[in-house]
């Protein structure tokens, strides 16, 4: 097939003085590009990179492939990781991964959270803020975690993001009110691992967005593959870091990174957290692949609380979770790759072409 590899590089990025350091941390380098292309041309596809900035309205259409694997972050707007594929299905366009409302809806981590609140599943108790000096609701109680509301890559995330009375809570959400001009997310702090789960598929199940509501009803996870879960190993990193999965572990300290897959768990929290990664994935509408973080709440018998859902998962072959988890599970990275273009081929109902 004919496949458009549409990705924002780092290296085309726009720049302006005064910029945050970590402004464009979630764009891709020109390593992973070539690996993705290697993959999929490994499969006999012939494949073209397309930046996923203004230009691409006219080079796809010029290009007219059969089908483009897109793992745009996008550069500007509350839904940048939405844009591309709203020109893609204005321009009838198939591509891989979750559509519009998806992509927007994840992003945003308070959104995400409102749904699911409203499907009874568990995520940490949280306030979003647009003022710093906004009161804390009744029932928010330290310790909170502070992070901004719309970035990836753990941005803005570090050790003080742990904040454990009223002056550094007030603090936190300045600077990053001041540092990233949008909401910020407080949540409540759950000590203990942290744990993802990524996954391919797509739910084959005639099912509705809703999560049952009886208890006893069947988990619907037809049509899903689960990768082991992934621990990050916090011990092995400075203490510093606060135990938490910060930006400059997931940027700077990319290269060394330290984890447990599969992570030392039981076969019932594999299962609990294999249904709750289905279930989130059902309930914000992903397509073709996810990851979902937790955090194990070591004061409650290490309760699973879901943080968010990343409907475009990293695929870095050297570091990024997504691929470390495909390994674990015996996959090579080009099948991992080829998964994830092959499960679009099937919903969208394309022919393969040599």
């Amino acid at each position: 097939m004919r496949v458009a590899l549409l990705a924002n590089l780092k290296k085309n990025a726009p720049t302006w003085p005064g910029m945050s350091p970590d402004q464009w941390d979630d764009l891709d380098s020109e390593k992973t590009i070539q690996a993705i292309m290697g993959a999929l041309e490994s499969h006999g596809h012939q494949v073209t990179f397309l930046e996923g900035d203004v230009t691409l309205y006219d080079t796809v259409r010029e290009l007219r492939p059969d089908i483009c694997f897109n793992i745009c972050e996008g550069h500007f707007g509350d839904s940048r990781e939405a844009q591309v594929p709203a020109i893609l299905e204005m321009l009838r366009v198939p591509y891989t991964g979750s559509r519009v409302l998806t992509l927007a809806l994840a992003l945003d981590k308070p959104m995400t959270k409102r749904v699911l609140a409203y499907h009874n599943l568990p995520t940490p108790a949280f306030q979003v803020f647009e003022r710093a000096n906004e009161p804390l609701d009744p029932d928010m109680y330290f310790p909170l975690f502070v992070k901004p509301s719309r970035e990836g890559t753990g941005m803005g995330v570090s050790a003080d993001s742990i904040v454990r009375d009223e002056q550094q809570l007030r603090t936190q959400l300045q600077q990053l009110l001041d540092r990233y001009e949008q909401p910020v997310l407080v949540e409540r702090f759950v000590e203990g691992r942290e744990v993802t789960v990524g996954v391919v598929g797509d739910l084959t199940a005639p099912v509705a967005w809703r999560v049952p509501e009886d208890e006893e009803a069947r988990r619907i996870t037809r049509g899903l593959y689960f990768f082991p879960p992934l621990e990050v190993d916090m011990g092995k990193y400075p203490i510093e870091e606060g135990g938490v999965y910060t930006n400059r572990i997931k940027v700077e300290l990319a290269e060394d990174f330290h984890y447990l897959c599969p992570a030392p768990l039981t076969e019932e929290q594999v299962e609990e957290l294999n249904w709750l990664t289905a279930a989130t994935f059902r309930v914000t509408g992903c397509l073709d692949v996810a990851r979902v973080d937790f955090r194990l709440d070591a004061s409650d018998n290490f309760k699973p609380y879901i943080l968010e859902i990343n409907p475009l998962p990293g695929l870095n072959p050297g570091y990024s979770d997504l691929c470390i988890e495909a390994q674990g599970a015996g996959w090579t990275y080009e099948e991992l790759v080829n998964r994830i273009l092959d499960e679009a081929i099937q919903r969208y109902g394309l022919e393969e072409k040599s």
